[in-house]
Order: structure tokens, then sequence, then C-alpha cells
């Protein structure tokens, strides 16, 4: 009898081995479907993606084209949705606010006002910007090396952009006065006119400064310097590239040379500008942008990139309008 029991009980611990043993190869069999179901979720997984934009003007309108591009060639399904604060500020913080509340997946932040107030809205959202002069001054990362925290981007400001205008203003135009109508209100505005002062310091040339609040302001402005300055430096103001129309018009009537901060500004009229192309900037950060969504890298490990490819670009027409002649030894490139 003991032994037939213990014939009955080896029996049983026969069986619960071999469930046992069914029942983890199941297991097993299970999470691998799981891990393969996730890895095809995520490679069909549909991202929302935030823009907001201080004002509309071709310069970041080109950087949203080169970020979208970007973001079609990682091969991403992207839903947008864009917003524009028609450079209104408080439009532009209620805009921020609304993206991160609707939880979307990535910011891109077109201009330091967007940025800024993007990051006021959210710590835990991926923040990607573009059209940024200078994102330490405006508080957005760290470092340009070690952004730190959820914001990354791209920078519009070339170290050598300014002095070459200058330079140019200096040897080509022999400017002593250079007029600058900006928005006092814009960081990356005032950055830049302390850029140009602290430049001219040494070249024997002065800024004078015209201020302004909107857009509608900017022609009065312009007005304002003729026959106080020899010369015009349109920065990458948001206010003033806005409606620089109004400009080109004063400065074409009253033949003053007036050198611009981009290249779109150059179609619009400008004189000329040292720069690079925005569509390239916003392809830039389109790429830094994929990454981020596909899980490849985090904000705080993207250092901020600054622009390529610096080079001199000048209106034909606005240079025979104001009846100047260029040098050929600036290696201009020219448009109409």
């Amino acid at each position: 009898m003991k032994r037939r029991w213990m014939t009955y009980a080896a029996a049983l611990f026969s069986i619960v081995l071999i469930l046992a043993a069914c029942g983890g190869k199941k297991e097993s069999s299970g999470s691998s479907a799981n891990d393969q179901n996730d890895d095809n979720e995520k490679e069909g997984e549909k991202y929302t993606i935030g823009v907001t934009q201080i004002v509309e003007h071709p310069s970041l309108d080109s950087a949203l084209k080169g970020f979208e591009k970007a973001i079609k060639d990682a091969g991403l399904d992207v839903e947008y949705d864009k917003q524009n604060a028609q450079n209104d500020n408080s439009s532009n913080s209620t805009i921020a606010n609304n993206l991160a509340g609707a939880g979307v997946d990535l910011i891109f932040a077109n201009s330091t006002p967007s940025a800024q107030a993007a990051a006021s809205a959210t710590q835990d959202i991926p923040i990607v910007f573009t059209s940024v002069t200078d994102a330490v001054a405006a508080e957005l990362v760290a470092s340009n090396e070690e952004p730190g925290g959820n914001v990354t981007g791209t920078i519009d400001n070339h170290p050598d952009a300014i002095s070459n205008t200058m330079k140019f203003l200096k040897e080509q135009i022999g400017a002593k006065k250079v007029g600058m109508i900006f928005n006092s209100g814009e960081q990356n505005s005032r950055l830049q006119v302390d850029q140009v002062k602290e430049i001219l310091k040494d070249m024997d040339m002065e800024v004078v400064e015209a201020s302004v609040a909107t857009s509608a302001d900017v022609k009065q402005a312009a007005e304002s310097l003729v026959g106080s300055v020899d010369s015009l430096y349109i920065i990458t103001d948001n206010t003033v590239v806005s409606a620089l129309e109004s400009v080109v018009s004063v400065a074409n009537d009253n033949k003053i040379p007036m050198m611009v901060g981009e290249f779109d500004s150059v179609e619009r009229g400008g004189l000329g500008a040292y720069g690079f192309e925005y569509y390239d900037i916003g392809y830039e950060a389109g790429e830094m942008a994929a990454k981020i969504l596909k899980g490849e890298a985090t904000p705080d490990s993207l250092p901020v990139q600054v622009p390529q490819n610096l080079k001199l670009v000048v209106n034909k027409k606005t240079v025979e309008t104001i009846g100047l002649e260029i040098q050929d030894d600036w290696n201009a490139e020219t448009v109409e």
C-alpha cells in the first residue's frame, strides 16, 4: 500500500512538472508576441506636434517648411496643431498653455517669444525651437553644448554675421551712423542691438536707435531716422520684419543703404544680408525632433545647433535703385 501511494505521488509530481513547464512555455510565447506587437505599434505610431509661431513672415514660414520636410523625410506619421500668435504676447502665452494642456507629443517653437512661452508652459513635453537668437540669454537652455531640461533646437545667430555686416557698411558704404529699428520687448532684438554696439566701438561708427511696439509703428520709426543716419540695419526682429516693406519704401525713397538680417528680407527689397537659409535651420530642428519622437535622443542630450554656410547676398534691383556699386571682391550672390 505504501509502495502504491509512493507511485501515485511520483506520477502526480511528474504531471505537475509537465503542466508547469507547459505553462512557462505559454507565458514565454505570449511575452514574445506582445513584444512584437509593441514594436509594430511603435513603427506605426502617429504623433501630434504642436506648432507655435509668433507671427507670419517669410523667414519663419520658411523655417516651418524645413521642419515639416525633415519630419516627412524621417518617415514619421505626424498630425500638426499649428497656431500663430500674430505678434500678440497674450495670444502667444495662451497658445503655449493650450498645447501643453492638450498633451501633444512635441512642441515646435518658431521664434524666441514662442520658445519662451512654451518653456514656461511645460517641463514635461519635449520642445524643439528654431529662429532663436541666443538660447542661453533667453533662459531656454543651460548652455548650447548641454541644454539640460526639455528644450533644445537651432539658433539663427551666426557668430560672424553681424561683424561682417558692419564691415560691409563701413568699407562699401562708408557708413558712420547705422539706424536700427527694433522692438525693445523682444529679447533677441535687444541682444543683437547690443552686439552691434559692441562691434562698432572699434570701427568709429555708432548706432541710432528707433524703438517700436507694434508693426504699425515701423514706418514712422523709419521716417524718424531720415537725415540722422547714413545706413540702416534691420535685424531679425519679428515686429519689424513683418512690416519690412514700409522700411524698404522709406530707405529707397531716400537712397539709404539698408542691410538686413536674412535672405528673405533681401528678396523683399533689402540691400543685402550676410546670412543663411531659414529653411535649413528649420530642417535641422526637424531632424532633432524626429530623433526625440523615435526615442533615439532626449532634448537634454542634443546640443543647440548654429547656422552653417554663411554668405553675402545682395538685391540687384535695390543696388540700382539707390545708385550703389558693389565691389567684386565681396563675392556677393545676387537676387532680383
